[in-house]
């Protein structure tokens, strides 16, 4: 059982694979490194402010509130939106959580804390701005931080319970890669929850929604996307609430077509 987050963090570079990559990985800024010296490509003003250290810092009270209250979800309190996290990932023990695109660690490190025994959450991002903010404001004895590449998940397949990824596939350059590498890193018989934008209907205002966003560097997906992809992985259950112009879609991975 993890009992410290210097614990944790070492529970985190054991997970890494292959061997050789966590063979040089480095854990002196209190997360796992695995992009030393190579700064997070920044395609976008989008991703600029993703990487700037004082979003950041504002991020969870201010940026979050204001971006959630923009796509139409000003209803659903920070507190609602993770308990709906929990509830769609189905966290009630053990398990190893893997949270990407986690920003300054305030979901990952909720996500840890509904975990009981071994379990651990990882909080994954490509920022070193928001790593050092989660290290500095949400590490735990179950929530450790990796930086690196989502499009190249440094784990082996089959590694977690649980996947998640919010508010964050719109910013992304390869979305529906990193998609495919939570569905892969994903046990058989795990939940996945992603929270994502999408496009308003009728045409005429998704089209001019799309131009504004576009400008910005945040995609707008089709309402039927995700529900489309999970089912074609072989994912059941397949849940999703359309909320403005946001999206929670969640899914379970099936346990024996995809994993043979």
């Amino acid at each position: 059982m993890s009992e410290s987050p210097e614990t944790a963090l070492r529970r985190a570079l054991e997970m890494i694979e292959p061997e050789m990559l966590r063979g040089l990985a480095r854990t002196d800024g209190g997360y796992v490194e695995l992009l030393p010296d190579v700064p997070a490509p920044n395609p976008s003003p989008a991703s600029i402010a993703m990487n700037n250290r004082v979003v950041a810092t504002i991020y969870e009270k201010l940026w979050r509130p204001f971006g959630v209250s923009m796509m139409g979800i000003a209803g659903m309190s920070m507190s609602a939106e993770r308990a709906k996290a929990v509830t769609d990932l189905r966290l009630d023990g053990p398990q190893r959580v893997l949270d990407v695109a986690c920003g300054p660690g305030n979901f990952t490190k909720f996500l840890s804390e509904k975990l009981t025994g071994d379990g651990i959450a990882i909080g994954f991002d490509i920022s070193e701005a928001m790593i050092a903010r989660a290290v500095q404001d949400n590490r735990g004895p179950r929530a450790a931080y990796v930086r690196g590449d989502a499009a190249h998940l440094p784990y082996s397949d089959s590694t977690f319970d649980a996947v998640c990824c919010y508010a964050a596939l719109y910013l992304i350059p390869k979305p529906m890669t990193v998609l495919d590498e939570l569905i892969r890193v994903l046990r058989p018989g795990g939940r996945i929850a992603i929270m994502t934008s999408c496009e308003p209907r009728p045409a005429p205002l998704g089209s001019l929604v799309g131009f504004g966003t576009g400008l910005a560097g945040v995609r707008m997906f089709p309402k039927d996307l995700f529900v489309d992809v999970f089912e074609a992985s072989g994912l059941t259950e397949v849940e999703q609430d359309v909320r403005g112009l946001a999206q929670f879609v969640s899914a379970t991975k099936e346990n024996q077509r995809n994993d043979r």
